[in-house]
């Protein structure tokens, strides 16, 4: 328990780190903000656009409640409307994500490359074009954006319990959307080391105390407007820590147990 609380801190410790770096060293912090940037503009106007339809949407997936009493209609279309906004900002946060990654691949890689030179480097690290980085992130992020709606759909039916219901979607929802999040945040040192989204999956799933520090602190911060243009090059150099000390851990009880 103790040693769980104590990685879970360190986590969050790694996603500080990541600030520090980048504030210290303003043009790493200028490469990893312009593809945050140029995503969130295009992403802020769709959020926007539900939100402010946000009540037509949940009388669209609610028709069940048309003939319900007026207050358990509207606390019933209240509860779908969060679940709503709540599914699409998952979707959001890891298209966020994945697209800003995608299109910035070389300034995150730069960013990634600075962190680990820091921590004795990579050896034999494999260098993929910006073509390949692209495609290959956004199928990943295609294919996690796909289990959180998939998950999401049990979560919006759990949002319709009156009361606790969306309070308890809410929280699971962070959970498992962080969990995510945090798979992507790591995505360039893995892919670095030529590791597939699996095995970073399993790696992580390894050192998870750690992962879900940084991984739940970074989800929280991006949930603030604008503050992708700071947390993402910072969560960028987080998660090369991150990633760098689960994969030394792997490797050394590798080479114990061998």
């Amino acid at each position: 328990m103790i040693n769980g609380v104590r990685n879970f801190l360190s986590g969050v410790g790694m996603l500080g780190r990541g600030f520090g770096l980048v504030t210290r060293t303003p043009r790493l912090l200028l490469l990893g903000a312009l593809p945050a940037l140029l995503t969130s503009v295009l992403l802020l106007g769709a959020i926007a656009a539900l939100v402010y339809y946000s009540g037509d949407l949940a009388a669209l997936v609610t028709p069940f409640a048309d003939d319900w009493a007026a207050p358990l209609r509207a606390l019933v279309r209240v509860a779908a409307g969060v679940a709503v906004v709540a599914l699409a900002l998952t979707v959001s946060m890891l298209s966020f994500t994945g697209i800003a990654l995608a299109i910035g691949g070389p300034f995150y890689e730069a960013i990634a490359e600075r962190v680990e030179d820091d921590l004795g480097g990579v050896p034999e690290s494999e260098e993929a074009s910006w073509w390949r980085s692209f495609s290959v992130g956004l199928g990943e992020t295609a294919l996690l954006v796909l289990i959180a709606v998939l998950v999401a759909i049990p979560l919006f039916l759990i949002g319709l319990i009156p009361v606790v219901g969306s309070v308890l979607a809410l929280v699971l929802g962070v959970l498992v959307n962080g969990w995510l999040l945090g798979l992507e945040m790591t995505a360039v040192p893995f892919g670095r080391r030529g590791r597939t989204l699996g095995e970073r999956h399993r790696c992580l799933r390894r050192n998870r105390m750690r992962a879900w520090g940084f991984a739940l602190a970074t989800y929280l911060l991006l949930l603030v407007p604008f503050a992708a243009l700071l947390v993402m090059p910072a969560a960028l150099a987080g998660g090369t820590l991150v990633a760098h000390r689960a994969l030394t851990e792997d490797e050394g009880a590798t080479t114990t147990g061998g």
